[in-house]
């Protein structure tokens, strides 16, 4: 991929990244008027169980609701990185620890904002719901990147000629 495609591709990337962000902030940190708010939730996975014993159209919304909240931030974090050539693995932790810190961050800034209260479900979920759409999304993109750039930017291995050597300078008597 040459130069300038690569810049606009992660020019947009952190467009598209700071609106998702600003996007995410406005819905899970502004002020709620309710009468009374719940407790912390603390326990790993027991709103999960609390959502399930609500009946399964109940438990697939609010569940759905927690993973698609960070989820796009799965392809959006490796595209504006812009790298083609790593490791999978890497980058799957990579994006995944990123979204998981993003996801502490508003739980934490939910503290102080009256009628929002933390819940690490939510943390779960949302770091879940990125990692399932880098899976998704993030090595098909990158092959076909790989593929386009190869077609475009191959050099035949006889067009190129022998690789120059640098002749070795020795040290003065």
């Amino acid at each position: 991929m040459g130069g300038s495609a690569a810049i606009r591709f992660r020019a947009a990337g952190c467009a598209l990244l700071l609106a998702h962000i600003a996007l995410v902030a406005y819905v899970t940190l502004r002020p709620r008027d309710v009468m009374w708010v719940t407790a912390p939730n603390l326990t790993p996975l027991a709103g999960v169980r609390a959502d399930l014993a609500l009946g399964w159209f109940e438990a697939a919304h609010r569940i759905g609701q927690g993973l698609v909240l960070l989820a796009p931030l799965g392809f959006l974090l490796p595209l504006v990185g812009g790298r083609l050539d790593v490791s999978p693995v890497a980058s799957l932790l990579r994006t995944t620890a990123a979204t998981a810190l993003v996801s502490l961050g508003i739980a934490l800034l939910q503290t102080s904002v009256p009628g929002q209260v933390a819940d690490v479900d939510s943390l779960l979920l949302n770091t879940a719901g990125a990692a399932f759409t880098h899976i998704a999304v993030v090595p098909a993109g990158r092959s076909a990147l790989r593929r386009r750039q190869g077609r475009e930017g191959a050099v035949p291995a006889a067009a190129q000629g022998r690789t120059p050597t640098i002749p070795r300078v020795g040290i003065a008597p």
